[in-house]
């Protein structure tokens, strides 16, 4: 809290630097910090926004590029698989073996979504012991 001073400019008609601040003088002083403390704090929110802002495109662009790339390299490796099992255990066996293996993983990241998703629903409407 800033004090009246004659460094701080401060220093009104009424200033004595020999005596304690009144109550009053005090109470103004602290509603100035306040009142400066609210303008830093919005001014940084402000341009915390403006910058997440300015980034959201560049960063939205490079995962969807990412998730192309990353769609098309599982693609071949599921084309690879299926070709080498095909050497293996026949054509329609490494079908059904690589479209079972794709199916358990699925049902995995399903039941792993449903679980957190229902954990999260807990947290946030205050029922976190219900949801396991």
């Amino acid at each position: 809290m800033s004090t009246p001073t004659p460094e701080t400019g401060n220093s009104g008609p009424d200033f004595d630097p020999t005596q304690p601040p009144t109550l009053p003088t005090v109470l103004r002083a602290l509603a100035e910090d306040a009142q400066t403390l609210i303008e830093a704090e919005a001014g940084f929110v402000k341009a915390a926004i403006g910058f997440a802002v300015s980034r959201i495109k560049s960063i939205a662009i490079a995962a969807v590029l990412a998730l192309f790339f990353l769609f098309f390299t599982l693609m071949a490796g599921v084309v690879g698989l299926l070709l080498a099992l095909s050497q293996v255990i026949g054509a329609w066996a490494a079908a059904g073996a690589v479209t079972g293996v794709l199916a358990l993983l699925t049902l995995i990241c399903v039941w792993r979504l449903v679980r957190s998703g229902k954990q999260m629903i807990a947290v946030l409407t205050g029922k976190a012991g219900e949801a396991v």
